[in-house]
């Protein structure tokens, strides 16, 4: 094994560790923010809001990019705008500055994001090396996640807000100066084979518009206007789109690559999955603060070893568990710990000791550590070498609609079962459990639906035999290339 390959992958992880880092941390500062910056309630919304809508609705467009001008090109520029929008986001005086730069961090991180598995399955191309590169990324996504609710709070509590920020500037640094001579170079395609301005257009404008609907719900409800008619005219734009792309010379996607069982299964089962997880993560941090009374550091510190576990299982044991039995085993079998985890959840009591009722429940969420890297590997197996670049933004893209409908549709169905409690004369600690109990049981259906897609819909991808000695590796078998 090439060791530049492991450093080429030991950068990608960075980068990705700071882009979720970023994403995690936000949320402890936000009252610090808020009273240095005097934000509105509604305006420091957006200080989340701007990062998601940018990150969520370029992924696509970026990922295919990097196939036209070459993936380390994007990489490279993501990576870059992302540091410079930091510093920004650190040294903002004002809330216009702040949500300006989280804007421009959200850009940055869809540049850097959406190429990223595309640069994987090219530097890896055996399914066992394979295996092990997607082994830790699902676990720089956990550790990521976790590290940022603690450090978060640490940051925020000894040195204050802005170096939530201004701790990006080293670890972005870093990355471009080891990803220049380290990434290997890509021609891309060229522009002339894909230059759909026309394309770019709709899936942007409409993927803003929907996430923008998105982001509201917990604001405005399902029935408002402005959540019936951002999605409205979201959903017109989306299918202008389709459409374009079954027509156009040069489509920005081609829809071929929808052909494939395996990229259309994986996508599907990915929306299920992070809209229960990470629905999961929000919601447990919410019960661990209101009902049970835990501070930030704390609630990072009692969510540490869901990450530790889901770590554990992802590095030490996903990529030879998915070589032995194959990734449609391995995340079958993941999926079932992970309604065990919302299963639990849903008789959670208001008095809950955490020993008890809580850390057997992160433990079993080492079943993110199978489910991940099996997911991601049946999803961009299904991809053509000259596609990797879109199947990682399309494959980005949907892990980004999951978290933004699954916060959404289960924090709304909480509040409004938590409403009602309250109502009938519930106290405060058991409406909000009443609430969460919900959650957890539509989360668990989402689960129950993900496993009903992946049993029926995915099959194994083909292994590609081992090289003779002497010889090079053969190029990657692509499962069900259409």
């Amino acid at each position: 094994m090439s060791r530049s390959r492991w450093l080429a992958l030991g950068i990608l992880a960075s980068a990705m560790l700071m882009t979720i880092l970023d994403g995690s941390i936000v949320t402890v500062a936000m009252p610090a923010i808020q009273h240095d910056l005097s934000f509105s309630p509604t305006g420091l919304s957006w200080v989340v809001n701007a990062y998601l809508i940018a990150f969520g609705s370029l992924l696509l467009l970026a990922g295919r990019l990097g196939d036209l001008v070459g993936r380390k090109r994007v990489f490279l520029a993501g990576t870059a705008v992302f540091t410079a929008a930091s510093l920004l986001a650190g040294a903002a005086t004002g809330p216009a500055t702040l949500v300006a730069a989280r804007f421009l961090q959200g850009v940055g991180s869809a540049l850097a994001t959406a190429v990223s598995l595309g640069i994987l399955v090219t530097l890896f191309d055996r399914p066992g090396e394979r295996g092990r590169a997607f082994a830790v990324v699902s676990f720089t996504g956990a550790a990521g996640a976790a590290l940022g609710s603690v450090l978060g709070g640490l940051l925020t509590d000894a040195l204050g807000w802005h170096w939530i920020f201004f701790i990006n500037l080293p670890i972005g640094l870093a990355t471009l100066a080891l990803a220049v001579p380290v990434l290997p170079a890509d021609r891309g395609l060229g522009l002339a084979a894909g230059a759909d301005v026309a394309g770019a257009l709709l899936v942007t404008a409409g993927l803003v518009l929907g996430i923008y609907a998105v982001v509201g719900i917990e604001t405005y409800g399902w029935a408002a206007p402005r959540t019936l008619g951002l999605g409205a005219a979201a959903a017109v734009l989306l299918a202008a789109f389709v459409v374009r792309q079954a027509t156009a010379r040069d489509p920005l996607m081609p829809l071929r690559i929808f052909r494939s069982r395996a990229v259309t299964g994986a996508n599907l089962v990915q929306v299920l999955v992070v809209a229960a997880c990470f629905a999961f993560q929000v919601i447990v941090a919410l019960y661990l603060q209101r009902v049970l009374g835990y501070g930030a550091t704390a609630t990072g510190l009692a969510m540490l070893p869901a990450a530790t576990a889901i770590g554990v299982v992802s590095l030490g044991f996903s990529a030879r568990l998915n070589a032995r039995y194959g990734e449609r085993r391995m995340l079958l079998v993941g999926l079932v710990l992970l309604m065990g985890v919302l299963g639990l959840l849903i008789r959670v009591p208001v008095h809950a000791d955490y020993l008890v009722d809580l850390l057997p429940v992160m433990l079993l969420t080492a079943g993110f550590g199978l489910t991940l890297p099996a997911l991601t590997a049946l999803g961009m197996s299904g991809a053509r070498d000259e596609d990797a670049g879109l199947a990682s933004g399309l494959f980005n893209t949907t892990q980004q609609i999951g978290m933004a409908l699954g916060v959404a549709v289960l924090s709304t169905l909480a509040a409004a079962r938590t409403d009602r409690l309250r109502a009938g004369g519930a106290a405060e600690a058991a409406a909000l459990t009443g609430g969460y109990h919900l959650a957890f049981a539509v989360g668990t259906g989402l689960l129950v639906a993900a496993f009903v897609v992946a049993f029926t819909v995915l099959r194994q991808p083909a292994r590609q035999p081992s090289a003779a000695p002497g010889r090079s590796p053969a190029p990657a078998t692509a499962g069900e290339r259409p």
